[in-house]
């Protein structure tokens, strides 16, 4: 981390060793992972506009590149661009979603800040700000145009000032970009592999935070492929939006004034800030799990552990992506990949081999795999609706449980419980004979015998002999449930399955054999999408719910052809293709107006408001968004009209662009492309793999380059230009292969097999000799973690400042130094005055805290009286005991007079 010396930040010095102890070759930054996190950051304020977003995506890079490496040989950064149209289906959902809740959760705070300010409540005035759209982190959006120009200058800042980046090679591939940033990543991936110069033992490490990232890094078969994500936290506290104060949410605000934070209110608007943990995924250690969960013994035919991982990832497919729904019987909390993997090892012997190879799929042994999980999709449902029943009960339970344990009566006002540590000081009692009389009346009312809940009363309060009334229903303790129509534990569920979700009949085998073939060609699709690159940019899968894997009969002779010679969305058409019409305002007014216009012919695409089917589930966002899917030939044709209307600038960014490769005057890399540019070569040329770290593909200028000894223009207002600029870019491509080129999924001739790093302890499901799981903190498992124990850490907070922004771990105890009176004893000979205790550490052990009470041997001094196991102490004048001073107790707190002569009278 940053040091800060005299309020002055040391910079980081990245050419030195990695702290982690391993050095990695590549780094690779999917942007998405890093933009939206800067949008809403969970410890600071967000960005008031969009110059300071920019600051903190650089901000972002930084901490990623101080973490992670010291000499990377390149750096791969790819934000959001036109995905496919399979993927385009799951954007559109997210988005339509986004802009419907964001609308509603305004409305919603909007009412209630209303009906706060009926009441008489008191809230801070309104801010009148625009509310941020994430919509706009879409390509073809002016937002993502302005963000490639602000990462252009940002390499090229870095290049020109960080000396850890000297002998980089970077290559970013923007928002114009054709694919998904980690899928282009992955096939950069396997085409570089597939030069015969290709180092088969590169370090790989991909900084990203979705799940199927660990799919992907699979997938390459790399021995050493490394990924790093942030630290999940989930539940942070956050203010509410209305009063700005912590502990209750906007549902819950009841317009309170603001408490003084501290004696002179000196904590106000200060949120709990942390530093953002970062977590490396080492994909060799999953490797090892995978190759003990995997191995078969007595199959007909060879085991290749490279084989079966293709087909864990196949099989993980199943229970959801990006691109397909997930089987109604296969849910991932219930374990469905542990009942795939058994199924797969049960069957196997059967198939005659392996479900895949190098991301092509056999369909007739799929089908074997697939009917064996229908033949226990009836008992899966039953399971379900008994194991959903049970966890119902066990929180009913619950709800009673601590409805009847809670305390019938918690005194408010000057006398309700305060937290333990309140910083503020305590009030003076007032008129504690009125509180207390008002108590026990309050007690005593509570204490009266109430009337039995099923029993009616007469208008003057007496219960009534009529009879009985049924109890309201919000007086139940069970909660809404939402309606289930398909009830899959049931006898008749697949025909109700059909009629609900499809409207058809489940005897329409015509119309299920449809639903089948689609979901096929999707696996088919997805697989070769992970191992080979886009099979087809128009393919999607057109229904918004999955099949029955019992519904997989007869799937062995259907085609999984793509067509070839498919092209991408370009960037605008991609936008009226996923965003709704509220966020019609990034696209041009006359595409806009296609949104809005009831005369539109595609006004169908974009409704105000949808349905959701909770689909079993209980929560919206778990639901499935019932949109309309766009019909890109009625779509195309409409925007045939409107093209003539684009300007040069938006013509521009409608554009499909490429990669661009960047280096600094120090790598060997620069002169070559210098040279390019003197003599203004507009032919493509090949990368010299010996003056690139061994990175081979295609060269050729590029129209907006940065040139040495050329002013970088700064795209952020508040940050410099570049005037003395030494790097230089250019238009890069990957090595290109035939179009029915197959790269080959397996481990490269040469590769070496990391150490293992398990140990037979880890295969237990209760290692760790039954304490706890804790992380291992970094690469290194033997490394031994610094340790300061308790009485270290209250030390600290006795000396440290008193006035440091922040109280400390024990900011209202005494000082030590306090503890002169006539019942402290005088210290024992040799023992040293406590704040000379850090000074008095050698300089290796000065983070090493001193040795527990538990672990000490006892001693005795001649002459003295034993002492107690808590105040016993060592004759060493370096070691320092919690509890030396007779002042002090058990836990180091303040002790009362007679307690301490008590305890004298025991010895």
């Amino acid at each position: 981390q940053v040091k800060e010396c005299n309020g002055v930040k040391v910079p980081i010095d990245t050419s030195k060793p990695n702290p982690n102890e391993v050095e990695f070759d590549n780094l690779y930054l999917d942007m998405n992972g890093i933009i939206h996190p800067c949008t809403h950051p969970e410890d600071k304020p967000a960005p008031k506009n969009e110059d300071e977003m920019m600051v903190a995506i650089f901000e972002y890079i930084d901490r990623i590149f101080n973490i992670d490496r010291r000499d990377c040989l390149d750096g791969k950064s790819d934000p959001s661009s036109p995905a496919p149209r399979a993927k385009m289906n799951q954007q559109r959902s997210r988005r339509f979603r986004a802009s419907k809740e964001g609308m509603e959760a305004a409305e919603e705070k909007q009412k209630i800040r209303q009906e706060i300010l009926a009441k008489g409540g008191f809230l801070p005035p309104e801010e009148v700000k625009e509310r941020f759209d994430s919509n706009c982190i879409t390509p073809g959006t002016e937002f993502m145009d302005n963000l490639a120009k602000c990462l252009r200058y940002y390499i090229a800042d870095r290049l020109n000032s960080d000396p850890g980046w000297k002998n980089l090679t970077v290559i970013l591939s923007d928002a114009s970009a054709p694919g998904e940033g980690e899928h282009k990543i992955m096939d950069y991936i396997r085409r570089q592999r597939a030069q015969p110069n290709h180092d088969p033992n590169t370090h790989h490490c991909l900084c990203g935070a979705d799940a199927d990232l660990i799919m992907l890094g699979l997938a390459t078969h790399e021995p050493n492929f490394t990924i790093i994500r942030e630290e999940f936290k989930p539940n942070k506290p956050k203010p509410c939006a209305l009063c700005n104060q912590m502990g209750h949410e906007v549902k819950d605000c009841q317009g309170l004034p603001r408490e003084k934070q501290g004696k002179h209110d000196q904590f106000a608007d200060t949120l709990p800030i942390s530093e953002q943990e970062f977590i490396f995924i080492r994909l060799c250690v999953l490797r090892e799990y995978l190759e003990r969960e995997l191995t078969m013994a007595s199959l007909p035919f060879t085991f290749d552990f490279e084989r079966s991982v293709d087909d864990w990832v196949f099989m993980c497919f199943f229970v959801g992506n990006d691109f397909l729904p997930h089987l109604p019987s296969l849910e991932i909390r219930e374990g469905a990949i542990d009942r795939l993997v058994n199924i797969y090892k049960n069957v196997v012997h059967k198939t005659g081999g392996y479900l895949t190879e190098s991301g092509f799929v056999n369909l007739q042994r799929v089908q074997m795999i697939m009917l064996a999980v229908g033949e226990v999709e009836d008992s899966i449902f039953k399971k379900r609706k008994d194991d959903d029943d049970n966890f119902k009960r066990r929180q009913k339970e619950k709800r009673k449980r601590l409805k009847r344990d809670q305390p019938s009566f918690i005194p408010g006002g000057q006398f309700s419980p305060q937290a333990l540590g309140n910083r503020s000081s305590p009030q003076a009692i007032c008129n504690p004979r009125q509180a207390a009389f008002e108590m026990r009346m309050h007690d005593r009312q509570n204490s009266t015998t109430p009337a039995s809940p099923n029993t009616s009363l007469t208008p003057d309060g007496s219960p009534s002999l009529g009879g009985g009334i049924k109890r309201k229903p919000e007086d139940s303790d069970s909660e809404p449930e939402p309606e289930d129509n398909i009830r899959l534990w049931e006898t008749g569920w697949k025909q109700r399955y059909y009629k609900n979700k499809f409207d058809v009949d489940a005897s329409d085998e015509k119309f299920r054999r449809k639903v089948v073939q689609s979901y096929v060609e999707g696996l088919c699709w997805v697989l070769r999408y992970y191992y080979q690159g886009c099979a087809s940019w128009n393919w999607y899968y057109p229904f918004h719910y999955a099949p029955f894997a019992s519904d997989f009969e007869g799937i062995a002779d259907m085609p999984s052809d793509f067509e070839k010679g498919s092209k991408p969305f370009k960037p605008l058409e991609q936008l009226m293709g996923v965003f709704p019409a509220a966020s019609g305002n990034f696209l041009p007014p006359t595409w806009r107006k296609l949104m809005t216009d009831p005369e539109s012919s595609i006004i169908d695409f974009y409704p105000e408001d949808f349905a959701i089917d909770l689909n079993g589930k209980k929560y919206a966002w778990q639901g499935v968004a019932l949109l309309p899917f766009v019909d890109e030939r009625r779509l195309r044709a409409a925007l045939e009209e409107v093209y003539p209307d684009l300007t040069p600038e938006e013509s521009r960014r409608n554009s499909l662009g490429g990669d661009v490769l960047f280096v600094g005057k120090h790598h060997p890399l620069c002169d070559f492309i210098v040279e390019q540019y003197k003599t203004k070569n507009t032919e493509v040329v090949d990368i010299p793999p010996e003056l690139c770290h061994g990175i081979q593909g295609k060269l050729t200028l590029n129209d907006n380059a940065v040139l040495p000894d050329q002013v970088v223009q700064s795209p952020v207002p508040m940050l410099r230009d570049l005037t003395q600029n030494s790097a230089v870019s250019i238009s890069f491509k990957d090595p290109q292969f035939a179009e029915d080129f197959v790269f080959k999924a397996t481990v490269l001739p040469g590769a070496k097999k990391p150490a293992p790093v398990l140990k037979p302890g880890d295969w237990e499901k209760t290692n760790n000799d039954g304490r706890p799981w804790r992380p291992q903190l970094g690469f290194n498992r033997d490394r031994k973690p610094v340790h300061l124990d308790q009485s270290a850490f209250r030390t600290l907070g006795h000396t440290m400042p008193r006035d440091r922004g922040m109280p400390g771990m024990y900011p209202n105890a005494v000082p030590l130094g306090a503890y002169s009176g006539p019942y402290a004893r005088p210290l024992m000979g040799g023992q040293q005055q406590i704040p000379k205790l850090l000074s008095n550490l050698r300089p290796q052990e000065s983070w090493r805290g001193p040795t527990p009470l538990f672990q000490q041997t006892p001693q005795r001094t001649a002459g003295a009286a034993p002492l107690l196991a808590w105040n016993r102490m060592l004759q060493s004048p370096n070691q320092f005991q919690p509890a030396q001073y007779q002042g002090l107790g058990p836990m180091g707190y303040p002790q009362r007079p007679e307690d301490r002569m008590d305890r004298g009278r025991q010895v």
